[in-house]
């Protein structure tokens, strides 16, 4: 056969094509050899890339739910955000905007984990409350609004307590100490009417 392709071509030219021949033949048997390394390489990255996904959908942890705490005091925006459980104080601080330059630092655990449910207050400087508290907590166990560290805007969320009278709850604490509900009577402008509709919505720690 090769005498007949020297025949058709040149010398030369069939030199070349039987060498291409050659050639194309090696090549082949290479790639038939190579095969079954190339599936095993194929067969440990999809057993890594199905590791990888399972681990994408995995579920996540208890520290990664979502909790709900109520923030209000002396914060530029206060009221209802959602964190992730472990989160801390200074977390929900930013997120309501940031302390107000009234803020008193001395009386609150920036550092502190919150939890579900939890009511921060953020007291004024100078504003007195009556224990050491390392984060001050609006009923957060009753569901209760205590009189003793409750903002103004939430004094006002009681039936029949205005600006003026929540005013008035914050200025008689600062010198007295509600121990009983009942105290609250003392404070000018609230009656026994008055008193009789907000009892059962407050308490003094």
């Amino acid at each position: 056969m090769g005498g007949q392709i020297l025949d058709f071509f040149t010398k030369r030219e069939g030199i070349v094509v039987i060498a291409s021949i050659f050639l194309i033949g090696i090549l082949l048997s290479i790639k038939a050899i190579g095969t079954p390394k190339e599936r095993e390489l194929e067969g440990v990255t999809s057993l890594i890339t199905s590791d990888l996904e399972k681990e994408d959908v995995a579920p996540l942890g208890k520290e990664d739910s979502l909790i709900m705490v109520h923030i209000s005091g002396e914060v530029y925006h206060p009221g209802i955000y959602e964190l992730v459980a472990g989160d801390r104080v200074v977390d929900a601080v930013n997120m309501a905007g940031g302390l107000s330059k009234q803020a008193d630092l001395d009386k609150v655990n920036l550092a502190k984990k919150i939890k579900d449910e939890e009511k921060i207050y953020i007291p004024a400087i100078g504003e007195e409350v009556p224990f050491t508290i390392d984060l001050v907590t609006n009923g957060e166990t009753s569901g209760k609004i205590n009189i003793n560290v409750a903002s103004s805007s939430d004094l006002e969320s009681l039936p029949g307590i205005g600006e003026v009278i929540a005013g008035r709850i914050i200025e008689y604490r600062k010198t007295n100490k509600f121990n009983k509900v009942e105290d609250i009577l003392e404070v000018s402008g609230i009656g026994q009417a008055k008193f009789e509709a907000i009892k059962d919505l407050i308490s003094t720690d």
